[in-house]
């Protein structure tokens, strides 16, 4: 039977972390790379025999998660984030396909359709679904970009097939507004300065057009209107994000201009 390793980064997780590692008890081993909780996460994830590392770096979301990686020995690797949750039919699926995997020399990874939930509401369109997510490779077969936010995998041989799953992975990155703001204003923040220290510069009205675009991709293009009042919030608060990253790069430029 192939071996499978799970890895989780955190950062004060520990309204999370108990329910996302009980539901990788199947895995072989689990590594959690902590960047200095202060909440109780660390001891959370060792009373749940999790091999947890602490790495006080913080250099994105990427390279967090390839430091994770080089913790990993098992034949697989898994990674998820902390507000995320196998559910047993993914387990199941898992187990099954990792026990007949190609082997003569074949690579595969597989992608995982992702269902996420705001403020208690399943979206199940907006662009949120279907979400396949890459996730599940060979140890030594990928790697994750450096970028510090919105990383993806990168497949290391180009003769390997993408076979995508059936069962959900659960995302609960939402549970109330407040949460969804903390997201957004960091990831703004860190996409605008990762661009702007590649030299790239934008404008007010571009951050509009970009704002406008997104509502009308989300909510008319992607069906977000079928999701009903949640949809309706989750489209403009994409809208929001789009106008608040550009905006962020404005700022950024302005500042170097002076």
């Amino acid at each position: 039977m192939a071996s499978l390793s799970v890895t989780v980064i955190t950062k004060n997780e520990a309204h999370n972390i108990a329910d996302c590692l009980c539901s990788v008890l199947f895995a072989d081993q689990v590594v959690v790379l902590d960047s200095d909780s202060t909440d109780g996460t660390i001891e959370i994830s060792r009373s749940m025999g999790a091999e947890v590392s602490i790495s006080l770096d913080w250099q994105g979301f990427g390279i967090q998660k390839n430091r994770a990686l080089d913790i990993a020995t098992c034949e697989w690797v898994l990674s998820i984030d902390a507000d995320e949750r196998i559910t047993p039919e993914l387990a199941q699926e898992i187990q099954a396909q990792l026990a007949q995997a190609p082997v003569n020399g074949r690579s595969v990874a597989f992608a995982i359709p992702r269902l996420t939930q705001f403020c208690g509401v399943w979206i199940r369109h907006c662009g949120w679904a279907p979400d396949y997510v890459l996730r599940l490779f060979k140890r030594g077969e990928a790697h994750f970009s450096n970028d510090l936010v919105h990383e993806k995998l990168l497949l290391m041989r180009p003769d390997t097939t993408v076979v995508r799953l059936k069962n959900p992975l659960l995302h609960y990155s939402y549970p109330t507004p407040e949460h969804y703001w903390r997201k957004l204003q960091r990831y703004s923040q860190d996409w605008a300065h990762e661009r702007h220290a590649r030299g790239q510069t934008t404008t007010m009205s571009r951050a509009a057009l970009a704002a406008i675009a997104a509502f009308f991709r989300s909510y008319v293009f992607r069906l977000g209107f079928l999701d009903g009042a949640m949809g309706f919030a989750v489209c403009t608060m994409q809208a929001q994000s789009a106008f608040g990253k550009y905006f962020e790069l404005y700022y950024l430029g302005r500042q170097h201009d002076k």
